[in-house]
């Protein structure tokens, strides 16, 4: 059978994540891991430590400017936790 509609690429998976720390606003770049959710990270300003928000799977996706990349390639509970 011919598919009607051509199968777009998906577009390549950010790695990189810029984290805005809610307590004091310090923003930092950081390269997401590929096989695993992030739960804890410490701002390396203040040194709060960052947890994720309810709903979300990792810090990437409460904190970041791009969400982890299981959530990019397959959409929200991708993870399994979330």
């Amino acid at each position: 059978m011919i598919p009607l509609t051509p199968d777009t690429p998906k577009p390549p998976v950010t790695l990189t994540s810029v984290l805005t720390c809610p307590v004091c606003q310090h923003a930092q770049a950081e390269r997401m891991p590929t096989d695993a959710c992030q739960w804890f990270y410490e701002c390396t300003s203040c040194h709060t430590v960052l947890k994720p928000l309810a709903g979300d799977c990792c810090v990437f996706c409460s904190y970041g400017t791009v969400p982890c990349p299981p959530i990019q390639e397959q959409g929200k509970g991708a993870c399994g936790c979330c």
